[in-house]
């Protein structure tokens, strides 16, 4: 049995706080359950931090406003929302609730302006780094229709669905990235510590060397002596490559490059076009207009030729056309993707077609990122395998020269 400290409210909106006694926090969720109360938060005593309170406000005040936070502030007002409390209510509650003390600032401010009369999107509005075009329209989708809490449950799984995919893709990604760290660290240890000793060595012995270890001795030296040099050309070209990026031409010209790439080039279009379908298919189910919500499309999607098609869909539409045929016509999206908005469109149901889209290239892109990083890891060891070997054999084949062993 634990002490177990919780946040709840009660089905008048009150919140309220206290501890239980309990085995595990199953148990305390069902004993609030029992009492009419939904259960905000809930942390076993002993959990807590041991910092002082100036340094944990000094820490959190440095924290920015993360993805995590906005999902986490959207599911905590849909559930509120969807339990009859009232928005401004809700948004006095989750002032309480939110950890990140910056967006419990802004938060604060939104309630402020909600309690003096300002709409909901408005007030979002005044926030536009933390809070996105898409996530302030559906807002105001939501406050014209009267459907705020069923727009904002809508918004919640859409963020949510965003972050799981991100979150999967980083997952996957770690244990390349650790891979490559520990095999490049091994590489720069062996020409940085080891290699220089036996160049001594070499250098006393006054002996021609194999040209393997002579071009060894030449990148160790260069390593060990112009280092700085090396790092300034790698960030004057992380710094050249950003700067052709920022250009329209320069941004253009890789995103048609980076698509035409085997594997990684199908992985990419895909990712596009599930985001794309996904907040296309989640504006218009909320009731933002279409031409509207491609503009906002236009932001989300990151590679500037499919970002560019959204021009041609806005002409078709406003020439009373679909959404398809000027997607066909740009040869960035699937067959599958095609056929299935073709139907929708035909079936009057796009928008629920745009999210059966975006389901279906959800998995193939986890399936796609299981498959690269199941060949990418052995190509990446035997890659370091190589050139650690290099590295003996070149050592070897000096070391048999200066004995004069035959190898």
């Amino acid at each position: 049995m634990g002490i177990y400290f919780y946040k709840a409210y009660d089905k008048a909106g009150k919140l309220t706080t206290g501890t239980i006694e309990a085995a595990d926090k199953s148990a305390v969720i069902s004993k609030l359950q029992q009492s009419d109360c939904y259960p905000l938060k809930i942390e076993e005593e002993g959990d807590k931090s041991k910092e002082t309170t100036s340094t944990k406000e000094i820490f959190f005040q440095l924290r920015p406003v993360k993805i995590k936070d906005i999902v986490t502030f959207s599911q905590q007002l849909s559930a509120l929302l969807d339990s009859g409390v009232q928005l401004d209510r809700s948004l006095t509650i989750l002032t309480e609730l939110t950890e990140n003390p910056k967006l419990t600032d802004i938060i604060r401010q939104i309630q402020q302006s909600v309690h003096g009369g300002s709409s909901f999107a408005d007030a979002l509005g005044r926030h536009p780094r933390v809070f996105s075009r898409l996530f302030i329209n559906m807002v105001r989708a939501g406050e014209s229709g009267g459907v705020l809490e069923l727009v904002i449950e809508r918004l919640s799984g859409f963020l949510e669905s965003t972050q799981k995919l991100k979150n999967d893709v980083t997952s996957a990604l770690i244990y390349p990235c650790i891979l490559t760290l520990v095999a490049g660290s091994a590489v720069v240890i062996l020409l940085t510590f080891v290699v220089p000793r036996f160049s001594q060595m070499f250098a006393d012995m006054g002996q021609a060397l194999p040209m393997a270890t002579q071009m060894l001795l030449s990148l160790s030296d260069f390593i060990i002596h112009y280092w700085w040099l090396l790092l300034v050309g790698i960030a004057a070209a992380v710094l050249a490559f950003k700067y052709y990026l920022s250009t329209e031409s320069g941004r253009l010209s890789w995103d048609s490059q980076i698509l035409k790439w085997p594997l990684v080039g199908r992985l990419i279009q895909k990712i596009e076009v599930s985001r794309f379908c996904r907040t296309l298919g989640t504006l218009i189910r909320s009731g933002v207009p279409i031409l509207q919500g491609l503009a906002i499309v236009k932001e989300v999607v990151s590679n500037k030729l499919i970002s560019n098609a959204m021009l041609s869909i806005q002409s078709s539409l406003k020439e009373g056309e679909g959404i398809s045929a000027p997607l066909r016509d740009s040869g960035l999206f699937p067959p599958l993707a095609l056929h299935m908005i073709s139907i929708g469109e035909e079936t009057g149901q796009l928008d629920h077609m745009l999210l059966r889209v975006a389901d279906t290239y959800d998995m193939e892109i986890r399936n796609m990122i299981n498959r690269l990083i199941a060949f990418l890891e052995p190509v990446m060891i035997l890659f370091m395998a190589l050139v650690v070997g290099f590295i003996v054999v070149a050592m070897l084949m000096a070391v048999f020269s200066v004995n004069e062993i035959p190898i």
